[in-house]
């Protein structure tokens, strides 16, 4: 499989599609969720808060998508979330320097790396304008924040560009209302925002996306007393500190001190065992770690959880030890307190952040549950059951004979317990294909035996498995087939 056959595939099932496609003036780094696609992603967040939200008593706010321009000033986000930009002198256009670097001359520059590093790999491989072959300015900085102005003053504010800010200003409150303890973990949906300057390849760099956000507040002093590390120390993670990655347990890399503590191989431990169950090959993970030049500006140590797709490794996850950075940079800013009591302890929380990229996720979910099987001449979304967009087709082998009004009540008794989906027209091969595409584990078929003893042929997506079974057992064949882990 390809990446065109996975967006064929996004396309013609309702997965996802660009925004306002209709008109020329559309802009690109803009997509939209068609109904299978916000059902994948839907159960997509059931099982994150189910494997990691629900798992350590986590809470989950809903901030502001708008925030103050004070908020950004203390993050550092208006002085240091920027992008290297080249701008050619001859047609005007605008490229990312560290990519058009890699592109033209195969060299990789971290885009965090000093304008002069640009500048001299430019010069050195003689790299020219993609368009026109004309030569560059001088490498610049693009800050990615989008401004926005609040009423009929347009007093300055931004569309976040990531949504754990509002979780580090709430923390004071949250802390105190929600009768808070270290370690605590709080956690956020949503939307978030950034001028990319070449969004590109559909879901995988957007200017508007979805995340999914973890900060865990704790004690810096308290990093390896984590009682809840024996569940995962014999979890197998890949590491990637040099060379090619290397599996090992979680408490193997703690010992190894690949992993600085236990508190950090924990959650680790347990977002490599949320991913498994998406059904993201595992094999083809790595949990990177950043030098300095890569990491972000806000980070201590860092590590990008990864997966090898068709068009290479692809970034799901940061990995963010923020040491103290936010809270005291917003303590100074704002003159508020952040410290809190841990027993008799008075602390300034470190933090631990684990930003999902919900859209990239979900991509490489359906890139790796994708496949063709030439044998039957069918394409096959084999999803986990439980993400499954459709969980039962339900089918009539004929319209007529009283067969259509057999189907329709059968679908009128499961539908609100599963996601069904009701089907008359076609050839009934036909129909199981389209079933098959998007990624729906069962089909029920009405044919005239039904009407004699009241059972349905169950069909099973991956083996093509054909067998009959009584109507009043549908519930709970289902039920237990599509039921999270």
């Amino acid at each position: 499989m390809d990446y065109e056959a996975v967006m064929k595939l996004a396309l013609e099932r309702g997965f996802y599609f660009p925004s306002c496609e209709v008109y020329a003036d559309a802009q690109a780094g803009f997509w939209e969720y068609g109904p299978s696609g916000v059902s994948l992603k839907n159960k997509f967040l059931e099982l994150w808060r189910r494997e990691l939200i629900r798992r350590d008593e986590m809470l989950e706010i809903d901030g502001s998508q708008i925030m103050s321009k004070s908020v950004f000033e203390a993050s550092g986000h208006l002085s240091n979330f920027a992008d290297p930009i080249i701008k050619c002198i001859k047609c005007n256009s605008t490229f990312r320097a560290d990519r058009t670097i890699a592109d033209i001359a195969k060299i990789e520059i971290p885009e965090s790396a000093g304008l002069e590093e640009f500048d001299n790999a430019i010069s050195q491989n003689n790299i020219k304008c993609p368009k026109c072959k004309g030569d560059f300015e001088k490498t610049k900085k693009f800050n990615m924040m989008f401004r926005v102005g609040i009423g009929p003053e347009e007093e300055e504010a931004y569309l976040r560009p990531e949504t754990c800010q509002s979780i580090f200003v709430d923390f004071p409150r949250l802390f105190k209302t929600m009768r808070g303890k270290l370690p605590l973990g709080i956690a956020q949906v949503g939307k978030s925002f950034r001028n990319e300057i070449a969004p590109r390849q559909s879901l995988l760099r957007l200017r508007e996306f979805y995340q999914a956000e973890i900060e865990i507040f704790c004690n810096p002093s308290k990093l390896d007393d984590m009682d809840k590390f024996s569940e995962i120390q014999d979890t197998i993670i890949r590491v990637q500190t040099d060379a090619e990655p290397v599996s090992m347990s979680c408490k193997e890399a703690v010992e190894s001190g690949i992993i600085p503590n236990k508190f950090v191989a924990y959650y680790l431990g347990i977002l490599t065992e949320f991913y498994e169950k998406t059904g993201i090959d595992i094999t083809k993970s790595r949990f990177r770690k950043l030098d300095d030049k890569e990491k972000a500006f806000y980070a201590e140590v860092a590590f990008d959880f990864e997966v090898e797709t068709i068009i290479g490794w692809l970034e799901l996850v940061a990995c963010n030890y923020r040491s103290d950075y936010d809270l005291s940079n917003h303590a100074k800013k704002s003159t508020a307190k952040f410290e809190v009591m841990d027993n008799d302890e008075k602390v300034l929380p470190h933090i631990f952040e684990i930003s999902m990229g919900i859209d990239r996720s979900l991509y490489t979910i359906l890139e790796h549950s994708l496949r063709d099987d030439k044998e039957h001449e069918r394409i096959v979304l084999s999803l986990k059951p439980y993400l499954s967009p459709v969980h039962v087709g339900v089918l009539s082998l004929v319209k007529k004979d009283g067969l259509k009004e057999k189907t329709d009540e059968i679908y009128l008794q499961i539908k609100r317990k599963c996601d069904a989906f009701l089907d008359h027209s076609g050839a009934i091969g036909r129909r199981y294909r389209r079933l098959d595409e998007v990624g729906s584990p069962f089909a029920i078929t009405v044919d005239h035996q039904t009407l004699e003893d009241e059972t349905v042929t169950i069909r099973k997506r991956d083996s093509m498995e054909q067998s009959r079974i009584k109507i009043s057992d549908l519930d709970s064949t289902i039920s237990e087939s599509i039921a999270f882990p």
